[in-house]
């Protein structure tokens, strides 16, 4: 059993880009986005694979304020993602998690378009072409 309570999740589920998963984001410093919260994986599937680091996009609540930043994507709810509200990932929070120790449960898989949006909006965030 790890520290929050978990029974090897991490290791028993097969990570994908794409997958959105609870993470708890605790403890932070300053403006860090906390607590336990869905996030979307966004590193590749060999590192999923291979590292016990990955990099996640949280989602949280949307609000008409949140929506109107641009590195922000909106979300909304659907039976294959597991999101249970309409919601923003937000791309500038982007942060490494080990996933033996953060991964709280599986939800679900974004839609391709919307792992699209999160991918021109990581863009923006890095200064990528």
């Amino acid at each position: 059993m790890d520290q929050s309570g978990n029974i090897g999740l991490a290791r028993m589920t097969k990570l994908v880009r794409g997958m959105v998963v609870d993470v708890n984001l605790n403890p932070v410093k300053g403006s860090e986005t906390g607590k336990i919260r869905p996030c979307v994986i966004v590193t590749n599937n060999q590192y999923n694979a291979r590292v016990p680091v990955i990099q996640v996009v949280p989602l949280t609540a949307w609000s008409e304020k949140k929506a109107r930043i641009v590195t922000n994507v909106e979300i909304f709810p659907t039976a294959s993602n597991g999101c249970t509200k309409r919601s923003v990932a937000d791309c500038l929070q982007t942060r490494p998690v080990d996933r033996h120790e953060r991964l709280v449960r599986v939800r679900g898989t974004l839609a391709a378009v919307d792992l699209k949006n999160i991918d021109s909006a990581l863009k923006l965030v890095f200064s990528l072409n």
